[in-house]
């Protein structure tokens, strides 16, 4: 799987993860929702045993492996200029317009 990005895109990255390190998990989050899940992308510390590695840039994707087949083998991850939320496409599809980041590691104070 290809992950692709542009340069605003990756200086939104990296301010997701505030200079901390991380690993952004994409996935269809199904908890509380009785649909097909709502596209989301976590920052977690380590990555499950289930979880396929995708590097981009300086950063790393997690995909599970029993979502892997629900994305085409390239998608498009674009941040939003006028909103702190992204956007997931490929050449064949549309997956979100409104995909926001939630950090999901232990704060260290």
């Amino acid at each position: 799987m290809i992950i692709l990005i542009d340069s605003y895109t990756e200086e939104k990255l990296a301010q997701s993860l505030a200079g901390r390190p991380g690993f952004f998990k994409l996935f269809y989050d199904t908890e509380d929702c009785g649909c097909n899940g709502v596209l989301a992308i976590e920052i977690l510390e380590q990555p499950l045993d289930t979880d396929i590695k995708v590097t981009v840039e300086t950063f790393t994707f997690l995909i599970d492996r029993q979502q892997e087949s629900l994305f085409d083998n390239v998608l498009k991850l674009e941040a939003d200029r006028a909103y702190p939320s992204f956007k997931v496409t490929s050449d064949s599809s549309l997956y979100s317009t409104n995909v926001r980041i939630k950090d999901v590691r232990q704060h260290i104070h």
